[in-house]
């Protein structure tokens, strides 16, 4: 069974073996193993079947803190762009992307090069400059299934479906996927499928260095801790919402990247940790992520972080790719 608990900054405190688990879904999961594929076989038709039809999407003239604010907002990942007078599909703007822009990675050097590090001017410049522009994206009559293999194959987190004109439609993601096993006994372990070696940060370093660990291992979260005990996960949509409330431009004098970054990782943690442990089925994780709507789940055994369990994990489990 799974576990949560409020965070207390010492999960390494609690006895899980005597754990009352307040939250328990043992009573309300189906029973019986389930062949994913020939799950999503029974749901026919097309894409729209699964995939979010009203899309929220921006053009490519949209300054980039327009961007940010849209996305903390709604809380998302991933934002199409669409050109504004067709409402074609242009490209797609992802918070790995942004989190790219502010840690160190390739588009990095758009800040320092055309703006000289000046964070401020650099998030007014349109998004085109750093969107993604080859966008895999399928047909509005494609299969389910087809959406399932791409997001594999290509590691990629959403797929945006349009026409066959090339008009966006809808926007299909990995969270959509799981709802296909939520509270479904899959027979599949969290223990098997976690993520393990997990490199995590301590609550003291910058969110600067937070950020340039993502960028630098392609993490869209970090599990954080305070003398080797976990005490939260910091996800790039949190620096994300760090910067769409304005809370870093608070802290800019010269507009200097950096100074925007200085404040230690612990500043962005959550009150509440929830986690899991290495027993749990997929199904029954895949049922707390969607119903507290978070992409992880650190996994706890004895105490310990013994990994993390991403929906990425999942849909690699259901295809039975390790």
């Amino acid at each position: 069974m799974s576990s949560r608990q409020k965070n207390t900054g010492n999960p390494g405190g609690t006895d899980i073996s005597k754990d009352p688990k307040a939250y328990s879904m043992e009573s309300t999961m189906d029973r019986g193993n389930i062949n994913f594929k020939a799950h999503i076989a029974q749901h026919e038709g097309s894409m729209l079947a699964v995939a979010t039809k009203d899309v929220i999407s921006s053009n490519p003239t949209t300054p980039i803190i327009d961007i940010i604010k849209k996305m903390s907002k709604m809380h998302f990942k991933h934002m199409p762009i669409v050109n504004a007078g067709t409402s074609k599909l242009e490209g797609i703007i992802t918070s790995v992307d942004i989190m790219d822009l502010l840690g160190g990675g390739e588009r990095s050097l758009f800040v320092e090069k055309k703006f000289k590090g000046n964070l401020l001017s650099a998030i007014n410049a349109q998004v085109r400059y750093i969107m993604e522009h080859n966008v895999h994206s399928l047909r509005n009559d494609a299969h389910i299934e087809k959406a399932f293999e791409l997001m594999i194959d290509k590691h990629i987190g959403c797929i945006p479906v349009v026409d066959n004109d090339g008009h966006l439609e809808a926007i299909c993601t990995e969270r959509d996927f799981l709802t296909f096993i939520k509270g479904v006994l899959t027979g599949k372990k969290v223990e098997k499928w976690q993520t393990r070696n997990v490199k995590t940060a301590d609550a003291a370093i910058s969110i600067w260095d937070v950020a340039r660990t993502m960028v630098e291992n392609e993490f869209k979260r970090v599990p954080i801790v305070r003398d080797n005990i976990l005490v939260g996960v910091v996800t790039s949509s949190d620096i994300l919402s760090y910067l769409g409330t304005g809370e870093a431009f608070e802290k800019l004098t010269t507009g200097n990247i950096h100074e925007a970054f200085d404040s230690p990782i612990n500043s962005l943690l959550h009150n509440d940790l929830i986690w899991t442990i290495p027993d749990a089925d997929l199904g029954e994780a895949a049922e707390i992520m969607l119903e507290k709507g978070i992409g992880c789940l650190p996994v706890i055994k004895d105490g310990n972080l013994e990994g993390i369990l991403t929906e990425r994990d999942i849909l690699l489990a259901l295809a039975d790719k390790q």
